[in-house]
C-alpha cells in the first residue's frame, strides 16, 4: 500500500488462522492434516475453533459438538488449552509491538494495528504486513491472514479474503469497488436477521446496498442506516484505539416471527448460550452474572440475572441458567421478538487482555 493522501489512514488487520487449532496441531504433530475441534465434544460442549481440514465438512466455531460431529464423524475433540493461547497471543502482541503502540486486539487471536505512522518509518503498510506475518511464522511457527486499507471495516473485510496464510491489499482509491462486490451478508455490522431482511428487499450486496438512499435505509432500518450507508461506499471513520477493559459479552438474536410457545423460546436460549460459550472461550471472558434479555413484540425490554460467587467456566450451566431465568417469565406476556444472553461481572484476571467485541457502533 502506498503512502496514503493526506488525512488517509493505514489500517492492518491481523487475524490468526484456525488459532486454537493451529496451536494444537503445532505442538502435536499427530494432529496434523486431521480435522480438529478445540472445545467440548460432549451433549453441550461448543466448539471453540475448527481446524480447515474440518471446516470443509462445515464445522465452525460456536457449534454445539454433537452436531459437529455429526457433519464430520471423524472428527477429534482437543480439551482447550487458554494459557498456552494466551502465551502465543502474548508473543504475537509483541511483533505488533515493534511497528506500532496503537493496537486493538478483539480477542486472544485478532487484532487491527494503526501504522500511519510507525516505528521502523516504513511508508508501505503492505510491507509491514508482509513483515509482520513472517515474523509470526518464524517466530511462533503459526501463520496469520492480514487486510491492509484505509479503515478498520475493509482492513477486517480485507483479512478473510485469502485466508489461510494470506494477505489482501485494498487502496484508497479501490475501496468502494471493493465493497461493490461485496455480499451484505459479510458486512461486520449486518448480522443474519439484517441480512434476511436485506435480501428480502433485493440487496444482495455492496452495490445493491449503495443503490439505496439513506432515507430509504433509514426507513426499513432505522438507526443503523447511517452505518449501512457509508459502508456501502467503503466509507469507516472508527479510530484505531488501545485495548479497552471489556466489561460484558453477549449474544442477541431478533427474530422473524415472535416466538410464543416455551419449546421454541428454551431452543432459541439454547441456541443462543452456545453461541454466546463459544464468544466467552474465544476472548476468555468469564463472568459470574448471567444476564438474560427479553424484548416483547410491543418493543418493551426486561432483563433477569443470576449471579454465582465465581465466574461461569462450564457452557452447561451458561445454558442451564439462561433456561432456568426464562422460564420464570412463563409464560410470557406476549411474543418475544428478541432473545439475548450475556455474562458481565467479568474476572478481569482471565479477561482483561480483551478488547471489545466489535459492534455496529464500535
Amino acid at each position: 500500500m502506498e503512502p496514503p493522501a493526506a488525512g488517509t489512514r493505514k489500517i492492518i488487520h491481523i487475524d490468526m488462522d484456525a488459532f486454537y487449532a493451529s496451536v494444537e496441531q503445532r505442538d502435536d504433530p499427530s494432529l496434523r492434516g486431521k480435522p480438529i475441534a478445540v472445545g467440548g465434544g460432549g451433549p453441550r460442549g461448543v466448539v471453540a475453533t475448527a481446524s480447515y481440514e474440518a471446516r470443509v465438512f462445515g464445522v465452525k466455531s460456536a457449534m454445539p459438538g454433537a452436531r459437529a460431529r455429526r457433519l464430520c464423524p471423524d472428527l477429534l475433540f482437543v480439551k482447550p488449552r487458554f494459557d498456552v493461547y494466551r502465551a502465543v497471543s502474548t508473543q504475537v502482541r509483541g511483533i505488533f509491538a515493534r511497528f506500532t503502540d496503537i493496537i486493538q486486539p478483539l480477542s486472544l487471536d485478532e487484532a487491527y494495528l494503526d501504522v500511519t505512522s510507525n516505528k521502523p518509518g516504513i511508508a508501505s503498510a503492505t510491507v509491514i504486513a508482509q513483515e509482520i506475518r513472517r515474523m509470526i511464522r518464524e517466530e511462533t511457527g503459526l501463520t496469520a491472514s492480514a487486510g491492509v486499507s484505509y479503515n478498520k471495516l475493509i482492513a477486517k473485510l480485507a483479512s478473510d479474503q485469502n485466508k489461510p496464510d494470506g494477505l489482501c491489499v485494498v487502496r484508497p482509491g479501490d475501496g468502494m469497488a471493493f465493497m461493490a462486490k461485496m455480499p451484505v451478508r459479510r458486512i461486520h455490522g449486518v448480522g443474519p436477521v439484517t441480512a434476511r431482511r436485506m435480501q428480502a428487499l433485493g440487496i444482495e450486496t455492496g452495490a445493491d446496498l449503495r443503490a439505496r438512499d439513506l432515507p430509504f435505509l433509514q426507513q426499513h432500518f432505522g438507526s443503523a442506516a447511517d452505518f449501512y450507508y457509508r459502508a456501502a461506499r467503503g466509507e469507516d471513520h472508527r479510530l484505531v484505539h488501545e485495548r479497552q477493559e471489556r466489561k460484558s459479552v453477549s449474544v442477541e438474536d431478533t427474530f422473524f416471527d415472535d416466538l410464543v410457545t416455551e419449546d421454541a423460546l428454551v431452543a432459541e436460549v439454547d441456541r443462543i448460550a452456545a453461541n454466546l460459550w463459544g464468544r466467552i472461550e474465544k476472548s476468555s471472558a468469564y463472568g459470574r452474572t448471567v444476564v438474560l434479555k427479553i424484548k416483547f413484540a410491543d418493543f418493551r425490554i426486561i432483563t433477569r440475572s443470576k449471579s454465582f460467587a465465581a465466574p461461569v467456566r462450564s457452557p452447561g450451566l451458561l445454558a442451564q441458567t439462561g433456561r432456568a431465568l426464562l422460564q420464570a417469565q412463563l409464560p410470557l406476556r406476549m411474543g418475544a421478538r428478541l432473545l439475548g444472553l450475556g455474562v458481565h461481572n467479568l474476572d478481569h484476571q482471565e479477561g482483561s487482555e480483551e478488547g471489545p467485541q466489535l459492534s455496529l457502533l464500535l
